[in-house]
């Protein structure tokens, strides 16, 4: 523990842990409802750096990270058809209406398997994407196809972008933190700009149909 004390960065705290603490980190947070408390896009990148500095093996890396990935969605997704069970069966209450459920279901009826695959990347989302597809009971065969190839891309292109940067440009690991920083941000104004367009879209489709009724 001692070792522990003297973490102080996101680099460091792999350093100390190595694949352990990688494969703790991504499972918890793709598969439990804590987990959008941890560090997911910047862990990755992190990662990729480390590795290209030479303290961990790139394929060791991505491996135990997909591996963690895909368990901790499963957890997630079982967690939801627990919950979902027990759901389906209350009766409906002034909170609580079953219809939302069946809602749920068959938005991922429709749309799951690409829900699944793009919640790898939104922040958040992907810590509760694998449950409520196990509460809308979607097909855990469809469910495990996105669920692994979504892994594999979103942790090969960030760690691959980490270690890319760490291999050309060996000096960035003193700026780890502020690369990390910026790297999070740009795809958090992503994130905002792709919500405010699809609500702005949305809003548009409202007025069309509204004039339309008219």
């Amino acid at each position: 523990m001692e070792g522990l004390q003297q973490v102080s960065s996101l680099d460091e705290l792999i350093r100390w842990g190595g694949y352990s603490v990688l494969f703790f980190i991504v499972f918890a947070e793709t598969g439990l409802f804590f987990g959008f408390l941890l560090p997911g896009d910047s862990l990755l990148i992190t990662a990729g750096l480390v590795a290209a500095s030479g303290k961990l093996g790139f394929w060791e890396t991505n491996a135990t990270m997909m591996l963690a990935a895909i368990l901790g969605d499963s957890t997630g997704y079982f967690i939801g058809r627990a919950l979902g069970k027990k759901l389906f069966e209350r009766e409906d209450s002034l909170i609580f209406r079953r219809e939302y459920l069946e809602r749920t279901q068959n938005f991922y009826d429709r749309h799951g398997g690409k829900t699944i695959f793009f919640a790898r990347f939104v922040p958040v989302i992907r810590s509760f994407a694998t449950t409520v597809a196990g509460i809308a009971k979607m097909s855990y065969p469809r469910f495990i196809a996105f669920s692994v190839s979504g892994a594999i891309t979103w942790i090969a292109s960030l760690t691959s972008l980490g270690y890319f940067l760490g291999s050309q440009f060996p000096e960035l690991d003193t700026y780890i933190n502020l690369i990390i920083s910026a790297t999070v941000l740009a795809i958090i104004i992503s994130i905002i700009f792709k919500l405010i367009r699809a609500k702005i879209e949305l809003q548009r489709a409202k007025s069309v149909k509204a004039s339309d009724a008219d």
